[in-house]
């Protein structure tokens, strides 16, 4: 019922807000509220005031005994859902894929079935001696993605 309501709560602040989309939510043993947020342009401060105020200006205290933590996902967080990659197209991501592959690569592209990593390697030439530079390109479906995270470069 508690979980219900806050839900609800939740729901109608993100419908006001459609730049703003769940990532988690969860109430633990102790009535803890967890609400982690990312956004189409990121998430700010008062983006999570927002939510706050909207959940906790809508609970009776007296009735329910809670806390309330609404935070963003962090940079180095995992991306979960598709929405989160089209703000990552052009940054570098590492990407585990269900069968145990590990890729690197610059996200060039998002649409509804996947994404599109490209990265460049050296390989041996066709013909002669040495190496050369050439870009490789594959296409990741969202089913096949096990975990996908941006790598942060300082």
């Amino acid at each position: 019922m508690f979980k219900d309501t806050v839900k609800d709560l939740l729901d109608q602040a993100l419908n006001q807000r459609k730049d703003l989309f769940l990532i988690d939510f969860e109430i633990l043993s102790d009535n803890t509220i967890r609400v982690i947020l990312d956004g189409d342009n990121g998430v700010l401060v008062e983006d999570c005031i927002f939510v706050s105020r909207a959940i906790e200006h809508n609970l009776d205290r007296e009735e329910q005994d809670f806390s309330l933590e609404v935070s963003s996902c962090g940079a180095a967080s995992p991306l979960q859902k598709p929405r989160q990659y089209n703000k990552h197209v052009g940054r570098n991501l590492e990407v585990k894929t269900v069968d145990g592959y590990k890729l690197e690569g610059q996200l060039a592209d998002v649409n509804d079935e996947g994404v599109v990593l490209k990265w460049k390697t050296r390989e041996p030439k066709p013909v002669g001696k040495g190496k050369v530079t050439v870009t490789k390109e594959v296409n990741i479906a969202f089913e096949n993605i096990k975990e996908a995270k941006v790598k942060i470069k300082f």
